[in-house]
Parts: structure tokens; sequence; C-alpha cells
């Protein structure tokens, strides 16, 4: 271990921080789970139709998202990718854009009831900051 900081015991805020974020993730999302089930999605299938939706030409590598359960419901379709032969690229079809449109709002207000109603008071682009530091270029 380096340094004296990485083995210095928490603060009690560390720890409090520390044993909440885990719980409050784990809350969340089984939150947006049960808010997204009437629209037919999976809070993952909904991710995975938003980074379609933001990606060029709504296509990704079939091996980046690898959910077959979205191609079955039509919402994604398999593609050789042009560029390379050996890979496969999923399309966002119109009907998942669709799905994706309709289910943007029960997730836009999911999100806020569980989890920005809960960050009152607090700067989200610092919080923002760093999270994103924590996982750097995953953004």
């Amino acid at each position: 271990m380096q340094g004296s900081e990485e083995a210095a015991p928490f603060s009690a805020a560390e720890d409090t921080l520390i044993r909440a974020i885990r719980p409050a993730m784990a809350a969340m999302m089984r939150a947006f789970e049960e808010d997204l089930r009437p629209q037919g999605l999976s809070h993952t299938e909904y991710i995975i139709l938003i980074y379609l939706s933001e990606a060029p030409g709504r296509s990704m590598r079939l091996g980046d998202l690898a959910d077959k359960c979205l191609q079955a419901g039509g919402l994604v379709r398999r593609q050789q990718d042009p560029q390379d032969a050996r890979s496969f690229n999923a399309i966002l079809t119109d009907a998942g854009r669709a799905r994706l449109e309709q289910a943007q709002p029960v997730h836009n207000a999911s999100v806020r009831r569980h989890l920005f109603s809960h960050l009152e008071g607090i700067d989200l682009d610092q919080l923002a900051k760093a999270f994103q530091r924590m996982a750097p270029g995953e953004n």
C-alpha cells in the first residue's frame, strides 16, 4: 500500500457514504425495473435502446450489446458489419425507437422520483464529475 492517506481509516461521513451507496443503487435499480415493467421493458433493455439511439446510424457491434431478447422483440435487428465481415452490429429498429420514445417519459419520471428527489441541495455537476473520475473513458 502506498502512502498513509490510503491506509487512513474512513471518516464517519466517508464510512456512511460507502455503506449507503450499494443498497441505494440496488433499490434505485429495482424501482426503475418496476416502473418500466408496464412499458414491456427491463431497465437493461431501456439502457440498450438509449445507447443504440445515440450511436451513429443507430448501430453498434452486436458483441457490445449481446442481448438477444431485444432482437426477438423486434426492437433491434442483427446485421453484418460492413467494415468487418467477422462482426455483427445491433441496429435499433423503428419499433425499438418507438418503444424507447414511449418508455422515456416513464423512465424520466422514475429517475426524478427515485434519484433526483433525494439529491436536492447537492451540486449535481460536482457529483457527476466525481463519478466520471471513478470511471474515466466510460462517459
